[in-house]
């Protein structure tokens, strides 16, 4: 029986990952493998629009003190079950589910593929394995630029110097920051692209792999970078290179040092649980003569990131930004199908001045910008980006578009019909599938045998998509 908190990840492309998942089917047995299970309770806002809708049904009004009295009530209290997104439970071979757990359906849903755990998987990791089979765009990117190329991803070098430079500006891409709106020129890069990390590439301008690992690890860390080694390395106490990157850093500089590998696998262990350093720890640092600053960042370490997971995000990422460098096109044809999935075409379609307009319109709002307003932010500062570099994106095209991948004509992108706002994978299988039957006579027609709404013929027509198309189907009789 296992004894500690047992799991073992994996990434898959999203693509595969129900293969993966139903896989342990087939290497487990069905009635040994299971899906971890959830518990969805209600969350504050929700409770407060609980509290206020029962007011109002009732002709109640409540003062501010007791509708946030009933608010904490409701809050955090059971409301639905669900099924973690890629945690499976293995049960070993001698032992029964009902050792463990009691299962269920997700939601009741006695339709589901999968039968969970009725506790949540932290009620239960101390006695049971759960395998993380996670799905990750990665993958799905990689093996979409390789369909597109031909290049053996494993071929590339992870020392090009054009790829490399721009960690630390965007002119290896054919622009300038004022252009683009950015320092360095990771737009779309994994793990490189957010505001955060971009900020983190401008102070310290990696020019290696090695240094590029240390980014990934001080980004994916808690009290790692901010107010840590960022602090030591503006203050010039010392450079990228030698600052706390990755867990496995500490252990190997104090065997270095000179401490037993066992006390420095141990130190390692504490602090990159946030444990800090104990007396005699810090004792063994000093006699061995590490650096003051090094003992106090250790100190304020609260979790720590592996190298080896660090050293596998970038070599993804230095793969993907080779494409970006050097076959730019196909890059941006890969990153729009599989990573995004808001698009504002009215804007993309009309090029720069009206993308940087929209970006602004964004920007403006501050943190009263919506979710999906941020995530159509990051699309957009990448279409601006291939707008800049002499690239463009035209509109959806009845008989050119496929139903959910970008199409490379030229220098130019062809959406898919899901890039339309509103205009889901199925309605956009739908209308592939009618065009097959012959050319769409009118917008009636498109809206009966493509199942398309009202609404969406209207943004359809907006982006020009059915330029010349009578608005119904009309019998001549000469």
């Amino acid at each position: 029986m296992i004894t500690s908190k047992a799991y073992l990840s994996s990434y898959f492309s999203g693509e595969y990952q129900p293969q993966a998942h139903n896989y342990t089917k087939v290497l487990f047995g069905e009635d040994y493998a299971f899906r971890a299970g959830t518990i969805g309770t209600v969350a504050e806002k929700t409770a407060y629009g609980y509290v206020k809708g029962y007011g109002t049904d009732h002709n109640i009004n409540f003062r501010g003190a007791e509708v946030d009295r009933l608010v904490q009530g409701c809050t955090g209290v059971k409301r639905t079950t669900g099924q973690h997104p890629g945690g499976i439970i293995v049960v070993p071979n001698y032992m029964d589910i009902f050792d463990f757990t009691p299962i269920q359906y997700p939601a009741d849903d006695q339709g589901s593929e999968w039968r969970t755990t009725h506790f949540d998987f932290h009620s239960i990791h101390d006695n049971i394995l759960k395998l993380d089979i996670l799905g990750h765009d990665d993958p799905t990117v990689i093996r979409m630029l390789l369909d597109l190329t031909g290049i053996d991803p494993k071929t590339i070098p992870t020392d090009d110097p054009e790829v490399m430079a721009i960690f630390q500006g965007p002119e290896p891409l054919g622009v300038t920051p004022e252009q683009i709106k950015a320092k360095t020129g990771t737009y779309g890069i994994p793990e490189f692209g957010t505001k955060f990390v971009r900020g983190m590439l401008e102070e310290t301008k990696p020019s290696t792999f090695s240094e590029l690992v240390q980014i990934s690890g001080l980004s994916h860390g808690t009290d790692v970078w901010l107010g840590n080694a960022s602090e030591l390395i503006e203050n010039g106490t010392c450079v990228l290179s030698e600052v706390i990157g990755c867990r496995d850093d500490i252990m190997v500089y104090l065997i270095y040092q000179g401490l037993e590998p066992s006390l420095a696998f141990k130190i390692m262990e504490h602090v990159r649980k946030g444990k800090g350093l104990t007396e005699d720890m810090e004792e063994a640092m000093m006699a061995e003569n590490v650096p003051k600053w090094y003992i106090e960042s250790c100190k304020k370490i609260k979790y720590m990131f592996p190298k080896a997971h660090a050293a596998a995000y970038v070599l993804m990422a230095v793969r993907i930004a080779y494409f970006k460098v050097h076959f730019p096109i196909v890059y941006y044809c890969a990153y729009f199908t599989v990573r995004a999935s808001d698009f504002d075409l009215l804007a993309m379609v009309n090029g720069s001045e009206t993308i940087k307009a929209r970006i602004e319109e964004i920007e403006s709002k501050g943190l009263e910008a919506s979710v999906k307003e941020r995530s159509l932010q990051t699309v957009l500062e990448l279409a601006l980006e291939m707008t800049e570099r002499g690239l463009t994106i035209q509109k959806v095209d009845l008989y050119r578009s496929k139903a959910t991948e970008f199409v490379i004509d030229g220098d130019s992108l062809i959406p898919p019909f899901n890039a339309i706002p509103g205009l889901g994978n199925n309605v956009a299988e739908a209308i592939v599938r009618a065009r097959q039957d012959g050319e769409f006579l009118s917008k009636e027609d498109l809206q009966i045998r493509g199942r398309v709404s009202k609404t969406l013929i209207e943004y359809m027509d907006k982006l020009g998509c059915l330029e010349g198309m009578p608005d119904a189907n009309q019998l001549s009789l000469f």
